[in-house]
C-alpha cells in the first residue's frame, strides 16, 4: 500500500512507482487515510468546517485530479470529431469549460458538506477511489500515459480485493447509519463519466480518471445532501 499511497497523496512516504500498479486493490484504503484529517475537522465542528475540510482534503491528495477534470471537461465540451476532442483534452492550456467544471465541483462539495454528518466526506472519498478502480478495470487506455501504465497492472484479483475493501469500509458506516447507504448512488456519476469518455474519446487516460475521481466525490456529496435536506 505504501507505493500507491505515495502516488495518490502528498503524504511524505517513500514508495516505488514501479510497484504502485501492483497495489491498485488498496485504493479504498487510501480513501480511509486521505479523508482522516478532513473528517476530524468536520467531527470537531470547527468554524467554517466545510471549507476547512475541503482544503485539508486537497492538501492531502493534491490537485492532480482537479487538473485532469479541467482537461477532460475542455475535451468533452469542444465541438468536433474524436481526434479534435483528444487534441483539446491534451492541450496544456485550460479553457472556460475546464474552469467551469472545477469551480462547480468545488462549490458542490463546499455547500453539500455543511448539510451532512461528519462521515459524509469519508464515504464520498471512498466512492471516488473505488470509481477510479472501476475506470481502470475497463482496460481501455488512451495513449501511453499514466492511465495506460496502471491499466496494464489491473486484473481480476486486484478488482476483487478492492471491491471487498470498498464494501467492508462502507459497511463500517452503514451498519451504524443506514441512511448513509444512499451515498453508494454516487458511483453512478463515475459510471457516467466513464461512459461519456468512451463515447467521445474512445478510451480513457489519466485526465479521464481524474475527472472520474472528482465528479464521483462531488456527486456523492450532492446526492447525500439532497436526501438529508429533503428526507
Amino acid at each position: 500500500m505504501r507505493n500507491i499511497l505515495s502516488f495518490l497523496t502528498r503524504i511524505p512516504v517513500k514508495g516505488d512507482f514501479e510497484r504502485a500498479r501492483n497495489e491498485l486493490w488498496a485504493f479504498p484504503l487510501v480513501a480511509l487515510i486521505s479523508s482522516a484529517l478532513p473528517t476530524l475537522i468536520l467531527y470537531l465542528n470547527l468554524r467554517l468546517a466545510n471549507l476547512l475540510a475541503l482544503l485539508a482534503l486537497y492538501w492531502v491528495i493534491g490537485l492532480l485530479h482537479l487538473d485532469g477534470l479541467a482537461d477532460w471537461a475542455d475535451g468533452i465540451m469542444v465541438k468536433g470529431d474524436r481526434e479534435r476532442k483528444i487534441e483539446v483534452m491534451k492541450d496544456v492550456n485550460t479553457g472556460i469549460a475546464g474552469l467551469f467544471a472545477v469551480v462547480m465541483v468545488l462549490l458542490i462539495q463546499v455547500y453539500s458538506l455543511q448539510l451532512l454528518p461528519f462521515y459524509a466526506l469519508f464515504l464520498a472519498e471512498l466512492n471516488s477511489k473505488y470509481a477510479m478502480l472501476l475506470a481502470l478495470a475497463t482496460k481501455r487506455p488512451l495513449g501511453k500515459g499514466l492511465g495506460a501504465y496502471f491499466m496494464e497492472g489491473m486484473n481480476g484479483r486486484q478488482l476483487a480485493l478492492g471491491t471487498i475493501l470498498y464494501v467492508l469500509l462502507g459497511l463500517s458506516v452503514v451498519l451504524f447509519e443506514p441512511e448513509a447507504l444512499v451515498g453508494s448512488l454516487g458511483l453512478l456519476f463515475g459510471a457516467y463519466v466513464v461512459r461519456l469518455s468512451l463515447k467521445d474519446f474512445g478510451s480513457l487516460n489519466g485526465d479521464c480518471i481524474g475527472a472520474v475521481a472528482e465528479i464521483t466525490r462531488a456527486g456523492t456529496l450532492l446526492i447525500m445532501a439532497l436526501v438529508w435536506w429533503y428526507g
